[in-house]
């Protein structure tokens, strides 16, 4: 019996720590497994869904994996510039069939006017998430509808920050009709702090989208935001149309493909062309994009 209690208590204190043992390699190897099969989840993902091309401004409904540069070349209304070097992309990824995660890195700007300049880095890095609730194939319906949510913290240089975190939710749908379709969000940009000058923001994006030899991607979008309020801005809107045309999906080796775009972003709103309010509302804007699909 004395021999018995002691060998007991060891066997009860080694029970957990061997249990420890044998869960790890479980969890190392489910983790493994998940790596391992990201790309298969990714052509899992991408073919459930239509296959459009995403457009300069407006962004896709669709689930992408890729890294994304843009950027713009900003003419401000008193005849000043604003260079916008990566415009907040990077990285996106498709960690399950149904979600994408974007992690925007932070945009460098570059602002002259009157012979004035002033650089710096704008708020950032933005984290956008996607959650496709609808979705059907070419060989289907050809459509897809897709919840966002961004965040944006303030952590930009003095000459671009908006002081205020920016949470961002919107909507996202798609249809398409043989090789033409039409790509479309709407939602607000709602900052944290200084909400009474800054103010929420309604924006709105719709992009036509034609298909045809392959590679060519000729498009041309409706972007607008409109001040929902604010001291500075309420009540006015922006509304600019953006011609352009993308080139891809190029080939480079396996599954990574090269995709090039150039636009022409122009104001059409009064208000905007005749009495700038604020900046960086501009007037017009060059548009160059660049990516890596895998």
């Amino acid at each position: 019996m004395r021999r018995t209690i002691p060998l007991l208590l060891i066997s009860l204190l080694a029970a957990p720590a061997l249990a420890q043992t044998a869960a790890a390699p479980v969890e190392q190897d489910s983790l493994s497994a998940y790596f391992a099969d990201w790309f298969d989840r990714v052509d899992e993902a991408q073919a459930s869904q239509p296959h459009w091309m995403t457009p300069l401004v407006t962004v896709t409904p669709r689930l992408e994996e890729e890294f994304r540069y843009d950027q713009y070349w900003e003419h401000l209304p008193n005849g000043g510039s604003l260079q916008n070097y990566d415009t907040g992309k990077g990285l996106e990824l498709i960690p399950t069939t149904t979600n994408e995660i974007i992690i925007g890195l932070p945009p460098y700007l570059e602002r002259q006017v009157k012979g004035k300049a002033v650089s710096g880095w704008g708020d950032g890095p933005t984290i956008l998430i996607k959650q496709r609730l609808f979705s059907e194939n070419e060989s289907s319906g050809n459509a897809i509808v897709t919840a966002f949510l961004a965040v944006t913290p303030s952590a930009g240089g003095r000459h671009f920050t908006q002081h205020a975190v920016v949470i961002s939710p919107t909507l996202a749908a798609g249809k398409g009709w043989g090789d033409f379709d039409i790509q479309a969000t709407s939602g607000f940009s709602v900052p944290t702090r200084t909400i009474d000058t800054l103010g929420a923001q309604w924006l709105t994006n719709v992009a036509f989208q034609y298909h045809f030899a392959r590679y060519f991607w000729p498009e041309l979008e409706l972007n607008d935001t409109v001040w929902l309020s604010g001291s500075e801005r309420g009540g006015k809107n922006q509304l600019f149309l953006t011609p352009g045309i993308i080139f891809g999906r190029f080939v480079i080796a396996g599954r990574v493909k090269a995709i090039l775009g150039v636009g022409y972003q122009f104001a059409v709103s009064p208000q905007q062309r005749l009495k700038p309010v604020l900046d960086p509302l501009y007037d017009h804007n060059w548009i160059l994009t660049a990516r890596l699909a895998f």
